[in-house]
């Protein structure tokens, strides 16, 4: 065998490598163009960030969907329509779009939200919603002198309940009798949590409670230590709200940095 022969052959081999290995980068060639399996992968990351396992007839079916885009593609510049003013329109659009989404991302991933913080926040969530709930019913008038009869009704045997699916102006209370649930006593307006504390269980106000919605008879039904969900429970909707606040906080800090004209 003589040199040259033997240097042929292995050029020839080195070739066939390459070949290979260009091959095994596309997906395809589409009228002469390499598709690469890059695209492949990008439309596969998109999917696993939602949470979907990337199977293998999930990967057949990017395959197909990266290949008709290319397809469509080369007809697209085959007829010019990526000149047209409007296409460089949407696709400044699409580049700051995709560029604001990277700084985001980027900056959330630079900023997390820490464990202590989200402990802090759930403390702080603890303090001001523990104490005493009140299981109350309300019922809503409009006058004064219809809460004083109410109230004079009830003291002679009337059942609350009657009254306030007759009466109460608050309808979806006054369906179930006047029911309002568990409820901190913050959670109400200040004439009405004034007047909750100072009952007992079992008691109703001997007075109408009046606050920008009308006149309230209010009677508390039971009080009980207040049932805070764990820190466990509320992490992952106390870590999105930080996020959110700390992204917010963000863009606002930008927009004030700005000079705008």
């Amino acid at each position: 065998m003589s040199k040259h022969f033997f240097l042929t052959g292995v050029m020839a081999g080195l070739m066939a490598l390459a070949s290979h290995a260009a091959v095994a980068q596309n997906v395809a060639i589409v009228n002469g163009k390499a598709v690469p399996k890059s695209r492949v992968d990008s439309l596969a990351q998109q999917i696993a960030k939602s949470g979907r396992p990337i199977t293998p007839e999930i990967e057949t079916q990017l395959r197909e969907e990266v290949i008709a885009r290319e397809v469509f593609m080369q007809e697209a510049e085959k007829q010019g329509l990526s000149a047209s003013d409007d296409f460089k329109a949407q696709m400044e659009l699409a580049r700051q779009t995709l560029l604001i989404r990277e700084l985001f991302a980027d900056y959330q991933k630079k900023n997390p939200v820490t464990d202590a913080d989200l402990k802090a926040e759930y403390d702080k969530f603890a303090a001001s919603n523990g104490g005493k709930e009140y299981k109350a019913r309300h019922i809503l008038v409009d006058k004064e002198a219809d809460a004083k009869a109410i109230i004079a009704s009830l003291k002679k045997g009337a059942k609350f309940e009657d009254i306030a699916k007759k009466q109460s102006k608050d309808a979806g209370s006054g369906a179930k009798g006047g029911d309002l649930d568990w409820a901190n006593p913050s959670s109400y307006v200040p004439e009405f949590t004034e007047a909750l504390i100072k009952l007992n269980k079992g008691q109703t106000t001997d007075v109408p409670v009046k606050s920008q919605f009308g006149y309230h008879v209010i009677r508390v039904d039971d009080i009980r230590n207040a049932q805070l969900p764990s820190f466990q429970e509320v992490k992952p909707q106390i870590a999105q709200q930080m996020q959110q606040q700390k992204l917010a906080a963000f863009q606002e800090d930008l927009r004030k940095k700005a000079k705008i004209e």
